[in-house]
């Protein structure tokens, strides 16, 4: 990372410096919970419709970062894959607590908040668990077998919900 001139030496401020933005959080968030590694996969798989020009300009500066990793994909020429770094997936808890707080004090909807629900409830146990998976899916680092998925409890929460509220439309 380049040389930087930073506001101040206070941690806040540092984190707040890389992480502040509107779109930052929401990319990670987008690749840690919703396992998407390409840019097409962030610019339409997220609700919140960010620009792709933003959506390039916060993975270049993820990357700058320490955050994100990049590679070329062995599948197609032009395809670049992003991946979490050790940095990165150390933000689980960090995500976790913005989830909670989210989800306590803002509008948050019901099915959105099922997986902030159960990353609180489980607490650092689980949130080591999930770093573990993702540093799996990012890092190629095994994670101990027969380890349960927390992905896919989070996951298959999300989808439950997805489908309780819809039964409750009809």
């Amino acid at each position: 990372m380049d040389e930087e001139t930073h506001r101040s030496g206070c941690p806040i401020n540092l984190a707040v410096e890389v992480l502040g933005d509107r779109w930052s959080l929401v990319v990670l968030r987008d690749m840690m919970f919703g396992n998407r590694h390409y840019f097409r996969e962030l610019l339409t798989g997220s609700q919140e419709g960010i620009a792709s020009n933003i959506l390039a300009d916060r993975l270049r500066r993820l990357v700058a970062h320490g955050l994100l990793w990049r590679t070329d994909d062995e599948t197609h020429k032009q395809k670049i894959r992003y991946s979490l770094t050790e940095a990165g997936v150390q933000l689980v808890p960090v995500m976790a607590a913005l989830g909670s707080w989210g989800r306590r004090h803002m509008p948050a909807g019901h099915e959105l908040s099922v997986r902030a629900e159960l990353l609180e409830r489980g607490g650092p146990e689980l949130w080591d668990r999930f770093m573990d998976e993702l540093r799996e899916q990012h890092l190629g680092v095994a994670r101990p077998p027969g380890t349960p998925s927390v992905f896919a409890e989070l996951q298959a929460a999300y989808e439950a919900a997805v489908a309780a509220h819809s039964q409750t439309r009809r």
